[in-house]
């Protein structure tokens, strides 16, 4: 798909918003209404808008205790492995890596002792050798 500085724009500010109104929208890129709303569509239609999203608060988000969990799998493991790891609700991301581990999860819980007992859960999996944890203390940048 041919990509505009347009569509760049409008991807940004959607970024931002996704629940601005198109008016809006096109007065901050100086654009009509309907080609706002075309290009929407089509960025939709060819797959670079995938879907829309709830971004938290960063009040609420504040409240949450995050880490990344390195996750070691045992060989041919990770078709096993991976979708009892989606069923997991506070796993936020979940990336396969190279290096010594095979896998990143990044989480999200209400409490040391929520994130304590989430890790217990993951290294519980069959297939998980071993895990390792980095909590985050805080977040310098976030795009």
């Amino acid at each position: 798909m041919q990509m505009t500085d347009k569509d760049r724009e409008l991807l940004a500010v959607l970024s931002e918003n996704a629940r601005m109104p198109t008016a809006t929208i096109a007065r901050r890129l100086g654009l009509s209404r309907t080609t706002v709303q075309a290009r929407i569509e089509r960025l939709e239609r060819e797959g670079v808008i995938a879907g829309y999203g709830v971004r938290l608060s960063e009040g609420y988000e504040k409240g949450l205790v995050k880490a990344h969990v390195l996750v070691t799998i045992a060989p041919r493991a990770l078709s096993r492995v991976t979708p009892e790891l989606a069923a997991i609700r506070e796993i936020r991301t979940l990336h396969s890596v190279s290096g010594s581990f095979d896998l990143i999860a990044v989480v999200a819980a209400a409490s040391i002792s929520e994130l304590d007992h989430l890790i217990d859960r993951i290294g519980e999996i069959e297939g998980v050798e071993k895990t390792l944890s980095s909590i985050i203390l805080s977040t310098r940048i976030d795009r």
